[in-house]
């Protein structure tokens, strides 16, 4: 049932004007001495504080009759069966059937059995044998990797590299090109050899039309700079086998139509990353991300962590009015989960129909961004601070580095560890800083007036004067490991699945990408067509075109 037409719904608005609307982190914590305790969960590879978010146990308890009486838990079991559940594409959802064990459909019982398991290890230990044969640099003599994609064939690798460097083979480099402006796949070029350079061509029709253009595009440069043997330095991950060949490509790797772009890290689509980190630590973000799922399917909600977090964005969009959240990874390595994560969240759930077509009279997907820490404390974290509205954040702590200290001598190390703890130290300062704020007479007690300022201190202290009261989950990881960034991951596509299943939505098609891509092959020959008539066009357009063909 939609969320809307729920008895759950109504007591949740109930409890919200009595409650919620009000609700004060600083006196829900003197309250109760045992706050962190009952409002921290344990996940695989993952610990996660939710005791300075807006909400109680009572909220929780409202939260997980909205999510029984919306069939949360038949819309999971459904998703991991193969129903197609995708209902505008007529297709199964199983990107966790892509990191399910060798053997899982026989080991499991059968309602939690994972299908296509044959046809995924096939395929899996395809690739991961080939990648070893790239890894084996002194004889392949390959030392650039070029991965060309977009959307989900670029942001998953572009985001698992950098964020796995510890693991990364040494002697490679790897490039990311995704944009069909010239000035991204320009640079990349200018640092390369054709002979020491392998490119793969990430696209499942090997039709999409920025990463045909970059992939002609590289193969004109690697020919004219003397590059030999096309079949050698180009591979695609596609399932138009008959295009690739084409264009010139011999090796490939499929994957199948259950896998959406924004899911499909595990896939064929994850080449560059084994090849970075290699097919054992490959396997182990697999794991991770398997640990998640079995996390996601057998844990009860009232512990289930991607659930719990799933329904808190359900409380803030819908409730609080939220209109975007926060992410801040203090973890360098994680830059890009922002970026891959907005995908994930927006593509997924920036829907404004449910399953049935009918119009949503309640908003859906928040906007999702950030920037690791400490970066952002010295660009937006002032919004968030002393902003006119409470923005969610999310800190992602990596509780030990993995920059691998080896060559260095013991001061420069004593030196690395004690920057992660004052790494971790900020962290932990902002999410107490955004709950307890500053309030107008202890910020009075500081203000005295200086040389500076021509305010008086009562001016002064309203200017440092910090509301507080603004809510922030803090998710906890040991180590980021392949294991560990693979839980995370999976963690954060239950949680937007568990929103969408809430919201009534399908969280699996992506019709809004289309329009505007058919709109351009209109555009496009009016661009560059020696006459053209644009009376067919908005004034706005048109005189745009007029401006940019003069």
């Amino acid at each position: 049932m939609r969320c809307d037409r729920t008895t759950a719904w109504a007591a949740l608005r109930g409890h919200f004007e009595a409650h919620g609307r009000d609700f004060d982190l600083r006196e829900a914590f003197a309250r109760d001495a045992g706050r962190f305790s009952s409002l921290s969960f344990e996940a695989p590879e993952v610990f996660a504080d939710l005791s300075k978010n807006h909400l109680d146990i009572a909220t929780l308890r409202f939260l997980l009759d909205l999510a029984r009486e919306c069939g949360l838990e038949a819309q999971r079991d459904a998703m991991f069966a193969g129903a197609a559940i995708n209902t505008t594409e007529d297709r199964a959802v199983l990107h966790t059937a892509l990191r399910a064990p060798r053997g899982g459909s026989r080991k499991e019982h059968a309602a939690k059995a994972s299908p296509f398991n044959d046809e995924v290890h096939g395929v899996l230990d395809a690739m991961l044998a080939w990648a070893e044969t790239v890894r084996d640099s002194a004889a392949s003599g390959i030392r650039h990797i070029v991965n060309i994609g977009i959307g989900g064939s670029d942001l998953g690798p572009q985001m698992v590299v950098p964020a796995l460097d510890a693991f990364v083979h040494p002697g490679l480099q790897f490039h990311f090109v995704s944009n069909v402006d010239g000035h991204d796949i320009t640079p990349v070029l200018r640092r390369l050899k054709p002979a020491e350079t392998l490119f793969i061509v990430a696209s499942k029709t090997f039709t999409t039309q920025e990463t045909m253009a970059n992939a002609h595009l590289a193969r004109a440069w690697f020919e004219a700079e003397g590059g030999t043997d096309v079949a050698r330095h180009f591979v695609a991950t596609t399932t138009n086998v008959q295009a690739a060949a084409e264009f010139g490509i011999t090796t490939t790797f499929g994957f199948w139509d259950w896998v959406g772009g924004r899911f499909s890290l595990w896939s064929a689509i994850g080449l560059p990353i084994a090849i970075a980190i290699g097919a054992d630590h490959f396997r182990e973000l697999l794991a991770g991300a398997y640990a998640m799922d079995r996390h996601f399917v057998d844990t009860p909600l009232a512990s289930n962590v991607p659930a719990l977090l799933g329904l808190l964005d359900v409380w803030y969009r819908n409730f609080h009015g939220a209109t975007s959240r926060s992410v801040a990874p203090y973890h360098q390595g994680l830059r890009r989960l922002p970026a891959y994560l907005q995908q994930l969240e927006m593509e997924s759930n920036g829907k404004r129909v449910d399953r049935d077509g009918e119009l949503l009279p309640y908003a859906t997907s928040p906007v999702v961004w950030g920037e690791p820490g400490t970066n952002g404390q010295h660009a937006y974290f002032q919004m968030l601070h002393q902003g006119t509205g409470a923005i969610p954040v999310e800190f992602i702590l990596v509780r030990r580095p993995t920059f691998g200290s080896a060559g260095l001598n013991a001061d420069l190390t004593d030196r690395l560890e004690r920057q992660q703890t004052m790494l971790l130290a900020n962290g932990l300062a902002q999410s107490q800083a955004l709950m307890r704020g500053k309030t107008t007479e202890q910020a009075l007690a500081d203000a005295a007036p200086t040389a500076s300022t021509q305010l008086d201190s009562a001016i002064l202290a309203r200017h440092r004067t910090f509301p507080g009261n603004r809510p922030s989950t803090t998710l906890l990881l040991d180590r980021l490991t392949p294991r560990s960034l693979g839980a995370l991951i999976a963690l954060y596509e239950h949680r937007v699945f568990t929103s969408g299943a809430i919201w009534g939505i399908n969280s699996f098609d992506q019709w809004g990408v289309e329009l505007g891509k058919a709109l351009c092959k209109d555009l496009l020959p009016r661009l560059t067509a020696v006459e053209v008539d644009n009376a067919d066009l908005d004034g706005s357009t048109a005189g745009l075109i007029a401006r940019l063909r003069a």
